[in-house]
């Protein structure tokens, strides 16, 4: 028999086979949900995107940078109560700059090269969103919860 799959096992399944996630942010006490291209850290604890800092999600993250980021790997059939996952990452975003810059863009980039423009452009920020912690719920009403720093 084997053994459970951890929940880190899952979130590291769930984070390498989707490509996209919903980035909810604040606005004046308004959520606020945008579709995001993401690359995760491999150690899991941080998150990349990329947005153009004339966005409402840029001055969303500006005024209030705690996020939720919702990834999920359903097939919109009935199987999905039983088989899907999806995935609540909450933490705190923040623009980077210089080194760091640069090497979480070349990694979003190796992740998503057809998005190479646009993370190459200037008016483009990269944001690193550091997690502190994930909700994983599977088979419909499991729920698993992993916080990276224990």
């Amino acid at each position: 028999m084997s053994q459970p799959e951890s929940v880190r096992e899952v979130l590291r399944r769930v984070l390498a086979s989707q490509r996209y996630a919903v980035l909810a942010t604040d606005s004046g006490g308004q959520p606020y949900t945008s579709l995001m291209a993401f690359a995760a850290s491999d150690d899991l604890r941080d998150f990349t995107l990329i947005t153009e800092r004339s966005t409402h999600k840029y001055a969303n993250l500006r005024a209030n940078p705690r996020v939720a980021l919702f990834i999920d790997n359903r097939e919109n059939v009935g199987t999905d109560t039983r088989d899907a996952v999806a995935v609540t990452a909450l933490g705190e975003a923040q623009e980077v700059a210089g080194e760091e810059e640069a090497r979480l863009r070349r990694g979003y980039v190796a992740r998503h090269p057809y998005l190479e423009a646009f993370a190459g452009s200037a008016s483009s920020a990269v944001v690193r969103v550091r997690l502190k912690s994930c909700l994983v719920v599977r088979r419909f009403e499991e729920v698993l919860e992993w916080h990276p720093d224990d």
